[in-house]
């Protein structure tokens, strides 16, 4: 039942107006590609703001809590348990009450009707759940790693690059996919912040395509289709090393280390 949808919107894509209306629910022949064409003629800019700001929240979250989390994990200094609290503690505010301090703020920075104002949120919200991953999953490496490390004459960024880094990829991948889903997915933000369409993400940017597309079903379909392919691709492709990621291990042996 789950896939009930998905189902019928693929079904639909391929159809005319006609054909919906003549059978809503089943395939129909012969299958209109050219639906598939139209569509993304229109949402193509959509698809290449979503691409850039996926990207640039992806390298900005990982770098972020990355650095973050071996700070935490591997330094001692006042107020560590306290600032990791803070940190925390941010996972349990609800986005809705911090989007008028956050549009308010963007609009005195002058960042409205900007990718900034896209990538920054994402960049912050990836961090903070990140920092927690990642600080979970640097705690648990062996400290003799390290400490053989700095007997070699490693300092603090050479053991960051050397050894945190390569063993964190499931983590760093992990963070990416959610960074990556909360851009494709985020709407309400983009159709606030945003007025350019060609600035316009991919969830803000199907609402003025259905606008556009109200009365002819196939493209408007077509275009809903086109949006969820690389979250599927991504899905099917990266599930494991998001499961690992989240059990904090490696694909297959998350449990095990």
């Amino acid at each position: 039942m789950g896939l009930f949808p998905f189902l019928f919107m693929l079904a639909t894509s391929f159809k005319t107006n006609q054909q919906y209306y003549e059978s809503w629910w089943l395939p129909t022949l012969p299958l209109h590609l050219e639906n598939y064409t139209r569509a993304w003629e229109q949402i193509r800019p959509y698809f290449v703001t979503s691409l850039i700001v996926a990207a640039a929240a992806i390298v900005g979250a990982v770098v972020l809590c990355s650095l973050a989390a071996f700070v935490f994990a591997r330094y001692e200094f006042f107020g560590r348990k306290v600032l990791f609290g803070l940190v925390a503690a941010l996972l349990m505010v609800p986005g809705i009450s911090s989007l008028i301090p956050m549009f308010v703020l963007m609009r005195d920075l002058g960042l409205l009707n900007t990718r900034a104002v896209l990538v920054i949120p994402h960049i912050v919200g990836g961090a903070v759940l990140g920092t927690l991953l990642m600080k979970t999953f640097v705690e648990q490496l062996p400290q003799e790693l390290f400490d053989a490390a700095r007997v070699d004459g490693a300092g603090g960024p050479r053991m960051f690059v050397s050894i945190m880094l390569p063993l964190s990829l499931p983590i760093l991948g992990t963070i990416a996919l959610v960074t990556v889903i909360g851009v494709w997915n985020d709407f309400f933000w983009p159709l606030l912040t945003v007025t350019e369409n060609e600035l316009r993400t991919v969830s803000a940017g199907l609402q003025f395509f259905q606008t556009q597309n109200a009365t002819e079903y196939g493209p408007l379909f077509a275009g809903y289709a086109i949006a969820s392919v690389p979250l599927l691709l991504l899905f099917v492709l990266l599930s494991k090393y998001f499961l690992a990621g989240l059990q904090g291990g490696l694909p297959g042996v998350g449990g095990n280390r």
